[in-house]
């Protein structure tokens, strides 16, 4: 009599969850996920973009200690390498030593485009291809502005 007590008041079931408390699980789990996905996606493409401009101002420093030495900045077909390998015809005086290790990529792990002398008016242009790894797409994060003011997203003229 105990046990059909037992069984009656459900003392007696085993533990565990039914197919429904499952089924129901998954699906709150799969709509959190659905609003909630696309948001930190975004944020970490915008995250990658800042990081990006960072190491754009980073580069514009080491260009700058690069100018101070050498009275120029790096040519075009010197690169961003000269930061890292003394140009020819640089003296020890215009380059004592290196200026970082190894040329950046930028956070999406392209490399960096340097043109010197710049096409956009300043002293040179500095392009990262952005988020598609495409130079010349709306993508493009630069150390020129375009129209609009803003240094990400710009079309540079290649």
């Amino acid at each position: 009599m105990n046990t059909t007590r037992q069984l009656l008041l459900g003392r007696g079931r085993r533990g565990g969850f039914t197919m429904v408390e499952i089924i129901l699980v998954v699906v709150i789990i799969m709509t959190l996920a659905a609003v909630v996905g696309p948001r930190l996606v975004g944020k970490s493409k915008r995250a990658k973009i800042n990081t990006t401009k960072i190491q754009m101002s980073a580069i514009k420093t080491m260009l700058q200690e690069f100018e101070t030495h050498s009275g120029r900045f790096p040519t075009t077909q010197e690169g961003l390498d000269a930061l890292v390998t003394r140009p020819s015809g640089l003296t020890e005086n215009e380059w004592p030593d290196k200026y970082v290790e190894k040329v950046p990529l930028d956070s999406f792990q392209h490399p960096f485009k340097y043109v010197c002398p710049s096409e956009h008016g300043g002293d040179y242009d500095l392009i990262s291809p952005g988020p598609d790894g495409q130079l010349g797409t709306a993508d493009d994060i630069t150390n020129f502005d375009n129209p609009s003011g803003s240094t990400s997203g710009s079309t540079p003229k290649l």
